[in-house]
Parts: C-alpha cells; sequence; structure tokens
C-alpha cells in the first residue's frame, strides 16, 4: 500500500480510502462491516461515511466495523460529514455521528456538499461552521474540512478563507481541468486533498473502450489507468472508492500496487490525450462559463459525456442537480446567442447538444 501525507497535518494516511456509500447489501450490517474489515487488513486507513448513505445505513455499519479495528491497535481515520446550514441542527448529527460510530472523537468533519458559493454563504450565516470550529475546540472532531462541488476557482476562495485544514472534491481524469485549481489551492496551504467520484461516477470504467486513450501503458486497464492518474500527483492524499463488496477492495488495492510514478514522457502523453483526443467529448475546461442568461454550460456538456459514453439517461436529472446545482429548465433561458460555442476551446456543437439533452431528460 502507497502512504500519503495529509496536507501538513502529521498524519499518514492510505492512498486509496473507503468510500461508505456503495455497500451491496448495507441492511445486512455484519457482512457490510466485513468488507471494511477486509479494506483495514489489505491497508486502508480512511474511512469515510455519511449520514444518509445505503438507507442511513453506513455509519452502522462502520461504527461495527470499528470496534472491531480498534482491537488491533493499528492507526485509522474516520470521516463523517453534515450538510446542514443550522448549527444546531449541525451539533445535532455530529452527536448522532459519535454515537453511530462508537467513538469520542472524529477525524475528519466535513462540511457536507457546498455546491454554490451562495450555499457557503449560508452555512457561514446559519452557524454551522462556527458549530464545527466549537465542536473541535472542544475534542470533539480533529480536524475541520470541507466537501465541495464547486469549481477550482470557488474552491481556492473558500479554502483562502482559512476555516478548514482539508478538503473532499470531486475529481478525475474527466474533470481535472475544472478542479485542478482546488487541488493547487489546498497544496499551497497545506491543506489535505481527499478525492470523490475518482472514476467519474463509475463512467470510466464503465465506458467499454471509448476512454482506451486515457491509458498511458498499453498493459493498463481503465481502473488503473484512473487510479495511478491520481497516484502520480503528489498533492493528493487520498481517493475514496465505493466498495460494494471484498472483490472491488481486491481489484482497487491491485491497481495502487501496480502503480509506477509516470515518466515526463508519459505524463506529456496523458495531457496531450485529455486535450486532445477527447473528440467529441467535454473536457470540462469551463471556457464556455459566458453565458448571458447564466446557463451552467459545463454541467450540460459532462452531463451528456454520460449520456454519450453510456447512451443511458438513468441518473442524469440528479448529477445536473446533485453535482453542479442545475436544472433542465434552465435550457429554457437559452437564446441560442452562441456565445458559448464562440468560447469552446474544443468547438464542440455546444447547441446541438442542449436540444439532445432536453428530448432525452423529457422523454
Amino acid at each position: 500500500m502507497i502512504y500519503r501525507n495529509y496536507g501538513r497535518s502529521g498524519l499518514k494516511t492510505a492512498a486509496i480510502g473507503f468510500g461508505g456509500m456503495r455497500f451491496e447489501n448495507p441492511h445486512d450490517i455484519d457482512a457490510s462491516a466485513e468488507t471494511v474489515l477486509h479494506a483495514f487488513d489489505k491497508g486502508i486507513t480512511y474511512f469515510d461515511t455519511a449520514p444518509g448513505y445505503c438507507d442511513d445505513k453506513s455509519e452502522f455499519i462502520m461504527g461495527r466495523a470499528v470496534a472491531e479495528m480498534k482491537k488491533s491497535g493499528r492507526p485509522f481515520t474516520l470521516s463523517t460529514k453534515s450538510s446542514k446550514s443550522d448549527g444546531s441542527v449541525l451539533r445535532e448529527e455530529l452527536e448522532r455521528s459519535l454515537e453511530r460510530l462508537g467513538v469520542d472523537c472524529i477525524d475528519f468533519y466535513n462540511c457536507w456538499y457546498v455546491l454554490t458559493m451562495e450555499d457557503w454563504e449560508g452555512r457561514k450565516r446559519g452557524g454551522a461552521v462556527d458549530a464545527i470550529l466549537k465542536a473541535k475546540e472542544e475534542g470533539l472532531i480533529k480536524h475541520a474540512v470541507f466537501s465541495t462541488h464547486l469549481g477550482g476557482a470557488d474552491i481556492r476562495r473558500v479554502i483562502e478563507e482559512g476555516y478548514f485544514e482539508g478538503v473532499t472534491l470531486g475529481y478525475s481524469v474527466m474533470n481535472s481541468a475544472y478542479r485542478q485549481e482546488g487541488i493547487e489551492a489546498a497544496a499551497e496551504n497545506g491543506m489535505g486533498a481527499v478525492i470523490m467520484n475518482p472514476l467519474g461516477g463509475g463512467l470510466i470504467t464503465g465506458s467499454g473502450d471509448a476512454l482506451d486513450f486515457l491509458k498511458v501503458r498499453p498493459e493498463q486497464t481503465l481502473l488503473e489507468s484512473a487510479i495511478h492518474f491520481l497516484l502520480n500527483d503528489e498533492r493528493i492524499s487520498t481517493f475514496l472508492v465505493g466498495f460494494r463488496n471484498k472483490d472491488d477492495v481486491d481489484s482497487a488495492v491491485a491497481a495502487v500496487e501496480s502503480f509506477r510514478p509516470y515518466t515526463a514522457e508519459e505524463t506529456a502523453k496523458l495531457t496531450k490525450s485529455i486535450t486532445e483526443d477527447f473528440n467529441s467529448l467535454c473536457t470540462s475546461c469551463r471556457y464556455c462559463d459566458v453565458c448571458p442568461e447564466e446557463i451552467h454550460v459545463w454541467a450540460f456538456q459532462e452531463v451528456w459525456n454520460h449520456l454519450k459514453l453510456t447512451g443511458s439517461t438513468d441518473g442524469l436529472a440528479n448529477r445536473l442537480k446533485y453535482h453542479w446545482s442545475a436544472d433542465l429548465t434552465e435550457l429554457e433561458r437559452c437564446t441560442s446567442c452562441g456565445a458559448c460555442e464562440a468560447a469552446c476551446t474544443q468547438k464542440l456543437p455546444i447547441l446541438d447538444r442542449f436540444a439532445q439533452l432536453e428530448k432525452e431528460l423529457k422523454s
């Protein structure tokens, strides 16, 4: 297993973390806890959960596993979260999480799911941020962190306000351009960077051979190419994989163990693939963010990627809403002015894709 520093905290964590949101049968607490323990035995040390995950069973599963992991005497860290803006409600969730997890202190507590800068201002105004910092002073949490789907520039703004010690952000080889500045800001400020959705929400490994150009080496699988891309960036502390079962754990751990640092030539090859070989796929560079009607153009293009690669509309509306704070009704404001297409460095037919998404999602 590869271990990384968590910013300047002095903590080390396994480069791959356990994302507790995809258990195969979460209602079987004992069997699911066995998957967690299997990961622990494989060297994984960062375990992430949240209220509501897996029919609200995830924290209970983690708690069952924690009771056994404590007996080993080996180090591990726990992460959980609250998306509440009201500080008193967040405090209630924190206390419930402590009880479910069976611990007196949570290592990383996330101000969870900061989706827009307006949302961020609401977390401060509602007392959520103050409640997290107070809990840290009381010793109920060790590290105050935040989880976000903001773009890179906005992630930097939150980081530089100075409240937090780490960030959890959606990041993969598919959207690296969009959030690269967030990674840079975390490193510059000595913060840990935890990656969620490292497989592009399953898009990378579920795309058949459409994304084979992301393989730097001929022997790589797509899973390895996605994981090796992250491992090659030492600014990243750990990345979370949502494990369903022990086989998922074994596959991801094997991908970590097969990693060898990329050469300068291989890095250049991958950069070229991302910038040139995506062909019709949007790289989420966000240069199209010039819409006079304030439509989330890049969000619709990223969702079009999913439609193109999977051929399915399943989950696309939720992806718009929960990843991008966007809604299909935004497209009703489109005047077809063409500003987005003129700004697109890939010269994609954005307006045609708007029409296709409207047709597919409405049907």
